[in-house]
């Protein structure tokens, strides 16, 4: 049997969540249940009376706010508890088309991608004004690059996932999951795909970001932050190749005035070349260290991977044992 979930992240949704929760699909072919889990963020209205009226089936509750990527990864361990198959996240603004969601779950359904990326367009969609258009654009394409996967739309919240795949991921930013987790994956060799969906106006502005500067510039924060993560020795080796050339500069500026019998005069040129070649020699150590501590949190994320199917077979046998007795107890009291 396989299972769906469908998880909302909400934030003070009261006015949305019902009609968004209204669009999504009660039967997708391949899918044989599907449950709706709405994580709540924080919210002080009735987000969550509405969403139950509405026919969500879990709940998750933070006490405080706690951002985007906290309530995706919350979210995410729920679905997974609760036994899904399939994970699917979605906005409760209404943007995305809630019955393209049978689409964009096709490649995991048939087994042919462990993610699913929703697609808007970004270059002609009309619902974007042609900054953000570009803005977006950029920003795949970095994506794209340092996670070596195959990206049209890298901060689309429209995204599906196996169960192999979400035991696989976790968030460690605190300011969104889009691109953190299209690097950890793309560097993970999971396979991602591009599915080309509808959007829609969305009826209040962004609730992730107050500024489009700030916006990007905690992007970058954040793609750096996850990039140096999985090549860390890439990122120091490279500053320090880098530093020690600048290093060498001021070095040979001393070697030539030197050699032309004006060196006295020029010492602190060979100082401070000296100095930033020493820096740059700490940066490449830091990136052995680094990358050490990157494969010890390799093998750190196998064991996880593997306490987590233990965790799952364990409760397997419980549950099988369980039924086991009810059945017996059923059998002698008759």
């Amino acid at each position: 049997m396989t299972k769906m979930i469908i998880q909302i992240p909400c934030l003070n949704e009261a006015d949305t969540i019902g009609d968004t929760i209204a669009t999504l699909p009660s039967s997708i072919e391949g899918v044989d249940v599907i449950e709706i889990l709405i994580v709540d963020d924080g919210s002080t209205d009735d987000t969550i009376e509405k969403a139950r009226s509405a026919g969500a089936h879990h709940i998750v509750r933070h006490r405080r706010n706690r951002g985007l990527a906290a309530a995706f990864q919350s979210g995410v361990r729920k679905a997974l508890n609760e036994g899904a198959d399939i994970v699917v996240n979605t906005d409760a603004d209404g943007q995305y088309e809630g019955a393209d969601i049978g689409k964009l779950a096709a490649p995991i359904i048939n087994g042919t991608a462990d993610i699913a990326l929703g697609d808007r367009g970004v270059s002609d969609n009309v619902h974007f004004g042609v900054f953000k258009r570009q803005l977006q654009r950029l920003g795949t394409l970095v994506v794209r690059k340092l996670s070596k996967a195959e990206i049209n739309d890298a901060v689309s919240g429209f995204r599906a996932f196996s169960r192999e795949a979400a035991k696989r991921l976790t968030i460690t930013t605190e300011f969104s999951y889009t691109t953190d987790m299209l690097i950890q994956a793309g560097r993970k060799r999971l396979a991602i795909t591009s599915v080309p969906i509808r959007t829609h106006k969305t009826k209040r502005p962004s609730r992730l970001f107050k500024s489009v500067p700030r916006f990007i510039v905690n992007q970058m924060i954040t793609i750096a932050r996850a990039y140096t993560t999985y090549n860390p020795l890439r990122v120091f080796v490279t500053a320090g190749l880098l530093l020690s050339f600048i290093g060498l500069l001021p070095i040979l500026r001393f070697f030539w005035f030197f050699m032309q019998g004006d060196g006295n005069g020029h010492l602190q040129s060979l100082v401070i070349g000296s100095a930033i070649l020493v820096v740059g020699a700490l940066f490449c150590m830091l990136g052995i260290l680094a990358d050490l501590l990157s494969a010890n949190r390799k093998m750190i994320e196998t064991t996880l991977l593997e306490l987590r199917d233990l965790r799952e077979e364990f409760a397997a046998i419980v549950d099988y044992r369980d039924s086991s007795e009810a059945e017996k107890n059923k059998v002698n009291s008759t």
